[in-house]
């Protein structure tokens, strides 16, 4: 399995920013110190080019973003303060997810060691989403013909706002968000499917309802490729999370969505998306867990 990454991922951030930038570099150290993936399975990407982020996103936003001419509203809004090689690895991360849903079409399943920004809207970023990756790789792949019908599924505790709404009239793609009824954000433009869970929704209610949502969708729709967001925060121990599932429930969480797709011969690219444990430790060890399962559960078709 090729994953995408490149030390870029990192850019600075003021001290005690909440945001917890160094999980990118700490997750490859992890997978390859303790979990057995090789370097050699990491590609590195480049810069998405202005082409590939004016498919989703305003020229003028994007040209704000890389050329630090946002104001202070638009940065607040974003949650991250700018700087050039904030700007850069905002463009590195979006190829990154590119590159993963090529090298999935190619190999069965992919992923990208960042990425599944989904509450970046096409005029303005949010909810430290600087550019919405899976939404900019749909439409780059789609207009270039590699895909016509895309799922997908996200699994953040925070609805995926962004993305519902850019792809709020188009039928060949179908978004699908499993997370917290009362959390963020708090104006939530409707998704294909959206299942809304209460405060404390714990292991065996979630998990329910992630099986039921998933047969529902497969029932009805045949996509070409899958997007995991494979967010971390509806852990108990998530900062913002307000759900409670534990590392086991995560990792049944993981093993549902990645065999269910697997199982049906349908490639899927992996990303991170949010999770705000209470160590940087910790956040990096629940981040491995998705891409743990995945190798286990892919591993006959890469022997």
């Amino acid at each position: 399995m090729k994953i995408s990454y490149c030390k870029g991922y990192v850019a600075p951030l003021p001290e005690g920013h909440i945001f917890p930038m160094k999980k990118f570099s700490g997750l490859y150290d992890h997978l390859t110190q303790n979990e057995g993936f090789k370097p050699s399975q990491f590609i590195e990407p480049c810069m998405a080019d202005m082409a590939a982020l004016c498919t989703v996103h305003s020229p003028e936003y994007s040209n704000k973003v890389w050329n630090g001419t946002l104001n202070r509203k638009e940065e607040r809004r974003m949650g991250l303060p700018w700087s050039k090689k904030l700007a850069v690895r905002s463009r590195l991360a979006v190829q990154g997810t590119v590159n993963a849903a090529l090298m999935a079409l190619q190999d069965g399943a992919a992923g990208n060691l960042a990425g599944g920004t989904h509450h970046a809207m096409p005029g303005h970023g949010e909810g430290f989403c600087v550019f919405n990756d899976v939404a900019i790789a749909i439409r780059v792949l789609r207009q270039s013909k590699w895909v016509r019908r895309v799922l997908v599924i996200d699994c953040d505790v925070h609805q995926g706002n962004g993305t519902a709404e850019i792809f709020r009239e188009e039928a060949d793609v179908f978004t699908f968000s499993i997370h917290g009824e009362k959390n963020y954000p708090f104006v939530k433009p409707p998704s294909t499917l959206d299942v809304a869970l209460p405060d404390k929704t714990g292991d065996k209610a979630y998990i329910r309802h992630l099986g039921d949502s998933l047969d529902q969708i497969f029932n009805s729709f045949k996509p070409d490729l899958v997007f995991y967001l494979g967010g971390i925060d509806p852990l108990e121990t998530d900062h913002f999370g307000r759900l409670s599932l534990s590392l086991k429930g995560l990792e049944e969480r993981e093993r549902l969505v990645i065999e269910t797709v697997v199982q049906k011969d349908i490639p899927v690219v992996l990303l991170l998306s949010g999770g705000y444990a209470p160590t940087l430790r910790k956040t990096v060890e629940a981040h491995s867990i998705m891409y743990r399962v995945a190798r286990d559960i892919t591993a006959p078709y890469f022997s």
